[in-house]
């Protein structure tokens, strides 16, 4: 019996098929470099920024500065272009720029502004990197949520071709370590202090991102928080330690109007939140698309041994299943916003190994949009969380401080060259951000 395919060879050939270029689910299996059309997977790096005080506020630690990105800003912002990347995680110095209430200097952000949109880059903008003004203290002034939307609001208006936010970047790190660990700023070990940084520095991203919205009320808020985790090995879990694995939701609890554990409710009144403060944040979730990103460091997740020691664990559970645990809570899009390790030779692995992760989330639904390197050029000190000024670099970016590539630069360029061109979501044809307005989201 003569088959079809008889004839659909002899007409048109044996696969090939023209007209199958013009798409289709699989129209294009997503390799070659980054386009940056809009439903294009945001593959990212970005330039380390932390500007925290230590010595009870005498030391501030400036990685713009110690890692001279101030000086060698356009020579950084070419690498990102010539890796093929089209996305940056990008923070500006808040605390040079917002010098007092209504007096602001622009004139390094408006160079480096320039420069990444003569390149073409597209800025994911952070505008409070573990630190603030002099002028403002520290996470302890309840004045800091109407200042920093005041910063917020003239970022967006000076400019307006921005529509990436990460309004207050790691809020549960921020709080955390300024204010429960006493590293940096108010330098607390306390959870009075801790809870009044962790309402503060919410409640500034909150009306940071209302401002923004003023100006463009489509603006994608993509907010980085860190993805942590502790192992605790004893027969009878500890109550601090199941606190702590609580608590490490609680950011984004509060900035996504989402109830926490009467356990963590609790835990607020007894250290100064008041209902009313409460019911303000459960009111309702912040303006624009929000997007959940979660940074994921192998030091982030510990095991505590039954002696008390902890030790780090890297990834025993890893980003997908840490990051499970957050998506399953909040249902948002997720972006991986951070990582890295210190060991140059173990970078490549460890790249490859996210990105495995990735892979494994996107093959269960779960819309990741994008990926980040963290950071473009090595760190310094960040092996002490910036608590000491060693002055030791920290070789975990993707080029060291005399901007040489380190191995996991050609490791990325591989990663982009064969899926750069993939959507951000599968069959994403479907879906991209478009340039409307968010629309207030309702549960059915």
């Amino acid at each position: 019996m003569k088959s079809f395919l008889s004839d659909i060879t002899a007409k048109y050939g044996d696969h090939g098929y023209e007209g199958d270029q013009y798409g289709g689910a699989a129209g294009h299996n997503g390799n070659g470099l980054p386009t940056g059309l809009p439903n294009n997977f945001m593959f990212a790096t970005g330039i380390e920024c932390s500007y925290p005080t230590i010595d009870h506020g005498k030391t501030r630690r400036d990685q713009l500065a110690e890692c001279d990105h101030y000086n060698r800003y356009k020579e950084d912002l070419g690498l990102v272009k010539e890796l093929g990347l089209k996305v940056l995680r990008y923070g500006l110095p808040y605390y040079k720029i917002q010098q007092a209430p209504g007096k602001y200097d622009w004139e390094f952000a408006d160079l480096a502004m320039a420069e990444m949109q003569r390149l073409g880059i597209t800025p994911i903008l952070d505008l409070m990197h573990f630190g603030v003004p002099d002028w403002l203290g520290n996470f302890q002034n309840p004045e800091l949520p109407v200042h920093f939307a005041d910063y917020c609001e003239q970022v967006a208006k000076r400019y307006p071709w921005v529509r990436f936010y990460t309004p207050v970047n790691e809020i549960y790190v921020t709080a955390k370590s300024s204010a429960k660990d006493g590293v940096w700023n108010e330098q607390l070990k306390d959870d009075k202090a801790f809870v009044t940084a962790m309402k503060h520095t919410v409640a500034a991203s909150i009306m940071g991102t209302q401002q923004i919205a003023k100006q463009r009320p489509d603006c994608v808020i993509v907010q980085s928080e860190s993805a942590e985790f502790m192992h605790e090995l004893h027969a009878e879990h500890t109550p601090a330690v199941q606190m702590e694995n609580s608590l490490r939701f609680l950011s984004l609890d509060l900035l996504y109007a989402h109830q926490p554990s009467g356990e963590v409710l609790n835990y607020l009144y007894d250290n100064g939140m008041t209902r009313k403060e409460y019911d303000w944040f459960m009111a309702g979730e912040p303006p624009g698309y929000q997007v959940m990103g979660n940074d994921y460091y192998g030091r982030n997740e510990k095991i505590m041994l039954p002696n008390g020691e902890i030790c780090t664990s890297m990834d025993v559970l890893g980003w997908y299943t840490i990051t499970s645990d957050y998506y399953r809570r909040y249902r948002k899009p997720v972006m991986h916003t951070e990582t890295n390790v210190f060991d140059a030779k173990e970078a490549p692995n460890w790249l490859w190994k996210q990105w495995t992760n990735i892979l494994r989330m996107r093959k269960d639904g779960v819309p990741v949009l994008g990926f980040t390197w963290y950071s473009l050029i090595d760190q310094v000190d960040w092996d002490t969380g910036l608590a000491k000024k060693n002055g030791v670099a920290n070789a975990c970016g993707l080029y060291d401080l005399d901007r040489k590539p380190r191995p996991v630069a050609d490791a990325y360029r591989m990663l982009l060259q064969e899926y750069g061109q993939i959507t951000i979501v599968p069959h994403g044809e479907l879906f991209e951000v478009t340039s409307r307005p968010a629309t207030l989201k309702v549960e059915i």
